[in-house]
């Protein structure tokens, strides 16, 4: 518009309606400026902690006199509000976050602070920075962790040449270093190993060598200074075999990284694990193949450095690994043979601070391998965020050298020595539903043997709650709040107070509200669980404490309450589990349970008489040893047999009497009873025996004088013919006439008595 043009229009009615768009914009910022209300007054919120638990801005006024003639709820307001409305700054509940150093380590440090204390409230933000550099010449502590398959026999040979070589390589990083060798092959069970008898002590018979028997770890030598023990130990390393391809590699690493006794690793140290292998390594639930199906626990299992859980635990997972060697402070590096080395280098992301390079077929590239892979280790500092809390969030920010930043778990790359590596850790919390009480985060840089703790403490409760240090209102005299149930899933609400708490305590002794709610106006408001209902007026009592069946309370026969099972009609025990049908089978002929001597649980009788044994209890056992036998825990199975057929020989049966007794004079009367009896019957035995041995004597007399007389001659032909004499005893016996001269030489006689 030109200059001329400007009055004519200032004077036409069409102008305005040129500047009405920017008026309305205008208007429109004040309106929203004028709409967005103060959370903190506006929540009306009517205790303490409600209103703490709205943002970092809101604060509480516990001045007991504080707007007296106020209709409305103004308690909860920002600090400067509160204080413009007359509380006094001291009457004010304002809780700041901030973060405060508790500790710093010496100069010697790579990791400062070594401890951080954190206060925080809902909604609000903490940052801090955290220093990370490495120090020159640094202890090191080089673990070689062998794979000793028959295919690995060359790179063993030249691995006993590398201790001296790699040890002068290694002098720009440190003078003080130790060695270790640890070998593994895999699990030995089938179907890892054959377990044929010819094979069992030799897993290579078949290409006539000596092996040694496979193992899934064997710490060979711990960390030591003598590079001439080292070299000797591995110049007399056997190999040994197996049948599958992948070996136990990340079974023996666990141990190898959470063995720190055992190994030697050094607090002072960083710690080098060198994994040799030309194979990829069984992983978890391969182990199942074997019938292995406990989960490996992530513990130490050596003894005599020997891996003595290896056929009882399955392969580690590589989550559960990578924990632990961070965990440890362990840098791993794997030296691969063969083709195998692209496995291991695509699960580098899933292990942190690991490396991997490639072995060429004699291992002549040992000692570059390891220098160079230590050194990239080195120039990356990288942070892990460990024991995490629910509901804080950490997020960690990597400021580098050159001025690039990136997340912490990415970190900084190219990092040298003197060069200092800063973090910046930001934590946020969302709700004060979570608890109270002290917790701590790790912070964790990979490789470095020294971590960060932040100690985080939650400013959800206010000082006029704690009983030692009222000092005012929490709650305002109108408080409707008492009728709402500030529970939340499993956990009640922190931020609500415990007033009136005797009248929630079941006795003086017992806690507010049995522990399992939060006591609000007198009452007390019970959790609420995802396992079922707590109820009562001290929050005494639930409905899933109950004995479990198969899986199921109560059998899914019965209600609980109280911790205790109630049947439905027709199932009956403890827990709902037997059928009152089965009942008829404990009743005697009488019509009694278990002959009133017992109790019967699912149609079998359960003898509460310590005396009284049998299906219905019928039977009673009236000897002391046999109780001794029968309430003994300490008796083997071979005296048990002898009590039992004893015990079984000392029972009788009193179907008349409802009660067992005991009486030593029946037992005493039996065994003289028995006695007598036995010693008569050998009387009888040997008086008979005596009248039948007269009886034939007289028969034999009585027929020798019916036996016709020979003569002389006869006689002593028959003396030399016979060489025994038969009598044949008759009635009337008749003559015996034998004549000799029919009889030859040679024929023999033979009589048959």
């Amino acid at each position: 518009m030109s200059p001329a043009a400007a009055p004519h229009c200032a004077a036409s009615p069409r102008c305005p309606v040129r500047i009405l768009p920017a008026l309305g914009l205008l208007f429109l910022l004040l309106g929203l400026c004028q709409s967005v209300e103060n959370r903190c007054s506006s929540s009306g919120a009517t205790t303490c902690g409600k209103c703490l638990a709205l943002g970092p801005e809101c604060g509480w006024c516990t001045q007991e006199d504080f707007m007296v003639d106020s209709t409305e709820n103004e308690r909860c307001d920002t600090a400067p509000n509160l204080k413009s409305k007359g509380c006094r700054q001291d009457s004010i509940e304002y809780p700041t976050a901030h973060a405060q150093p508790l500790s710093s380590r010496d100069i010697n440090s790579q990791v400062t602070p070594a401890e951080v204390s954190v206060h925080i409230r809902p909604g609000a933000t903490v940052n801090f920075l955290l220093k990370v550099h490495h120090l020159e010449k640094y202890p090191l502590d080089i673990y070689y962790l062998v794979d000793i398959s028959a295919s690995m026999h060359k790179s063993i040979a030249r691995l006993n040449s590398v201790g001296f070589d790699l040890s002068q390589k290694m002098a720009n990083f440190s003078d003080d270093i130790k060695y270790g060798f640890g070998s593994f092959v895999d699990k030995p069970v089938s179907p890892y190993i054959s377990i044929h008898p010819q094979k069992i002590k030799n897993q290579c018979s078949v290409v006539d060598q000596v092996c040694m028997p496979p193992h899934g770890y064997i710490n060979v030598l711990p960390l030591t200074y003598n590079t001439t023990k080292f070299k000797n130990i591995v110049g007399k390393q056997r190999i040994a075999g197996n049948i599958d391809t992948p070996e136990g590699a990340f079974d023996a690493m666990l141990q190898a990284a959470v063995c720190n006794t055992d190994i030697g690793w050094r607090k002072e140290a960083r710690h080098l694990l060198i994994l040799m292998t030309d194979q990829t390594s069984h992983l978890a639930l391969d182990s199942k193949l074997a019938g292995i199906v406990t989960p490996n626990d992530g513990g130490c299992h050596l003894k005599d450095n020997v891996y003595i859980r290896s056929s009882a635990m399955e392969h580690p997972s590589l989550g559960l690994l990578g924990e632990k060697l961070t965990e440890n402070h362990i840098s791993g590096v794997f030296a691969v043979q063969g083709p195998q080395f692209n496995w291991y280098k695509d699960l580098l992301p899933l292990l942190p601070g690991t490396a991997a390079r490639q072995l060429d077929p004699f291992a002549s590239n040992m000692k570059d391998l390891v220098f160079d892979a230590y050194q990239m280790l080195l120039s990356e500092v990288k942070i892990e965020v460990d024991n995490p809390i629910k509901g804080i969030h950490v997020h960690v920010t990597a400021i580098c050298p050159d001025g690039t930043r990136r997340s912490g778990k990415e970190g900084c790359q190219n990092v040298k020595t003197n060069e200092k590596v800063f973090f910046n850790v930001t934590l946020t919390m969302d709700t004060c539903d979570l608890g109270n009480g002290r917790d701590y985060i790790v912070l964790r840089p990979l490789g470095f043997n020294e971590t960060a703790i932040i100690k985080v403490h939650r400013d959800c409760t206010c000082q006029c709650n704690s009983v030692s240090q009222a000092k005012g209102k929490c709650v305002t005299d109108d408080s409707t709040d008492c009728q709402t149930i500030p529970c939340k899933e499993e956990i009640c609400s922190s931020a609500e107070l415990d007033y009136a708490s005797e009248s929630c305590r079941a006795s003086p002794s017992q806690s507010v509200c049995t522990g399992q709610g939060v006591c609000l106006c007198g009452k007390c408001f019970c959790q609420k669980t995802k396992l079922g209902a707590i109820y009562g007026k001290y929050c005494e009592m639930d409905n899933f404490s109950c004995p479990y069946h198969h899986g199921k309370l109560c059998s899914g026969n019965g209600d609980c309450e109280d911790g205790k099972c109630r049947c439905f009609k027709g199932w009956e025990s403890d827990r709902c589990h037997c059928a009152s049908s089965l009942r008829k089978h404990c009743m005697n002929s009488k019509g009694l349970v278990c002959s009133g001597r017992g109790v019967c649980q699912c149609g079998k009788c359960q003898c509460t008489d310590a005396k009284s044994f049998g299906p219905l209890c019928q039977y009673c056992m009236d000897n002391w040893n046999c109780e001794h036998f029968r309430g003994s825990i300490n008796v083997s199975e071979s005296e048990g047999n002898l009590y039992k057929t004893a015990c079984d020989m000392l029972v009788y049966y009193i179907d008349q009497t409802p009660e067992c007794f005991s009486d030593p004079r029946i037992l005493t009367i039996f065994f003289i009873i028995s006695i007598v009896t036995f010693l008569l019957g050998i009387l009888t035995v040997l008086l008979t025996r005596h009248i039948i041995l007269n009886h034939h004597k007289a028969r034999d007399r009585s027929a020798s004088s019916y036996r016709t007389p020979t003569h002389k001659k006869d006689k002593s032909v028959l003396h030399n013919v016979y060489t025994r004499t038969v009598t044949y005893t008759r009635e009337k016996p008749d003559d015996i006439n034998i004549d000799i001269s029919k009889m030859e030489a040679p024929e023999t006689f033979k009589c048959n008595f």
